[in-house]
């Protein structure tokens, strides 16, 4: 059972570093494992980062629906958390969302920077 975050180890810093490399499905392979083993409410919290992970497996191989699709969900979930959880920036993750989702939905050109997953300020 997982109740507290360690990123500095294991299947979570595996998918963050995979998420940082933008290799977005296996970002979402490791931190399903974890997630197999979660409780709320980080559980749901994981699930988010997994949807978020997903959204840009799907945008990077064109699927712009699916990823609009899975970025919403993800966005509905990370609502639920305050501005900080498990040790990460969930604001700053939201409010960028929340870009990627005007520029898909504008179909803007120039999308934004992909938002990244980033520890909170001590």
């Amino acid at each position: 059972m997982i109740r507290v975050f360690d990123w500095t180890q294991g299947e979570l810093l595996e998918g963050l570093l995979c998420y940082r490399e933008g290799k977005y499905f296996e970002a979402h392979e490791h931190w399903e494992l974890v997630w197999l083993q979660a409780v709320e409410p980080e559980k749901t919290f994981l699930q988010a980062l997994i949807l978020l992970a997903g959204s840009f497996h799907h945008f990077g191989r064109g699927n712009k629906n699916g990823a609009l699709s899975m970025l919403r969900k993800s966005l509905s979930r990370l609502d639920k958390y305050p501005e900080i959880f498990g040790g990460i920036a969930v604001g700053t993750l939201r409010a960028d969302l929340r870009g990627w989702l005007v520029a898909l939905e504008t179909e803007l050109v120039d999308k934004p920077a992909i938002p990244q997953i980033n520890f909170a300020s001590p």
